[in-house]
């Protein structure tokens, strides 16, 4: 057995780097019987910023699930300044809900991880402004709901979607090539719960066909950025990235195609390390711990 698969609680947290940090959430994990299992710590020294994440085995700890938040908090957060925290544990399936619009290859990629078990999480529905995906995600058994943007307001549009997620409890928005700019109200009801994912032509490369206009540059490396949602378009903090090489004897189609391959690997590693609890965020920039 691995200990990914024990009961198991999360805390992740950032405040003021100070002297004994680790000494103190350790000792309030071990003080009550726990064993921890996995500590990842980082200090920004130009922010003089300290983030940890530390997890540990839930059986025969001395505080109950349901208390553990409020005694951290009076024994541990209340010692440091501008702290920052969040407890969560392994057996709490996160909900997430996915955006999409014309193109599926990232749609493809999400719902194969979630039927395959590879991640641990549940999607109770996924919102599109288009039908063409309609089908393929009623074969997954998860409600559709398409709004037509020709038809209805899209503040109306919006006030509705947040009203599902909010319905459904939903954790984790995550955009699929989502090509509707979501408004600075729906952004600000769910602050780093939406992720979304873009090529790496952009911003060089804007407009309707960038990858043609990266190919007609002779561009060198193909990648892709994967964010959490900010109203600043496209400029939130970056969660995940990669490239690959691109060489003369790539073909406009061949530019595309390794388009989408990347974009699928980068936002998968940016929703997993959400769903696992991996991403700190502080000040426009993220911790994540592999």
């Amino acid at each position: 057995m691995s200990y990914h698969e024990l009961d198991t609680a999360v805390i992740t947290m950032h405040c003021e780097d100070e002297k004994g940090i680790i000494s103190a959430v350790t000792d309030f994990i071990l003080t009550n019987n726990g064993n921890i299992v996995e500590l990842d710590q980082h200090v920004d020294v130009a922010s003089n910023r300290f983030y940890m994440r530390v997890e540990w085995e839930t059986k025969g700890f001395g505080i109950n699930n349901d208390k553990i938040g409020e005694y951290f908090e009076t024994l541990i957060a209340k010692k440091y300044k501008d702290t920052h925290w969040e407890v969560s544990f392994n057996h709490q399936k996160p909900r997430m809900a996915i955006l999409v619009s014309h193109y599926g290859h990232c749609l493809y990629d999400l719902l194969g991880r979630v039927d395959t078990g590879e991640w641990n999480v549940e999607v109770p529905l996924v919102i599109s402004n288009h039908r063409d995906f309609e089908a393929l995600v009623g074969k997954y058994n998860i409600p559709f709901h398409y709004f037509d943007f020709k038809k209805k307001a899209k503040e109306d549009i919006e006030s509705e979607m947040i009203q599902l997620c909010e319905d459904h409890k939903i954790d984790l928005i995550v955009l699929a090539r989502y090509m509707q700019i979501l408004s600075p109200n729906f952004v600000s009801k769910f602050e780093n719960k939406i992720i979304n994912i873009h090529h790496s032509s952009l911003p060089a490369f804007p407009g309707a066909n960038p990858y043609k206009n990266a190919f007609n540059r002779g561009v060198k490396f193909m990648g892709a950025t994967a964010h959490y949602v900010t109203s600043d378009l496209d400029e939130g903090p970056i969660i995940a990235q990669d490239v690959i090489p691109i060489s003369h004897r790539h073909s406009l189609e061949d530019l595309k195609r390794r388009g989408r391959d990347i974009e699928k690997i980068v936002l998968a590693n940016a929703v997993y390390a959400h769903l696992s609890r991996r991403v700190l965020t502080f000040a426009n920039k993220t911790v994540v711990f592999e």
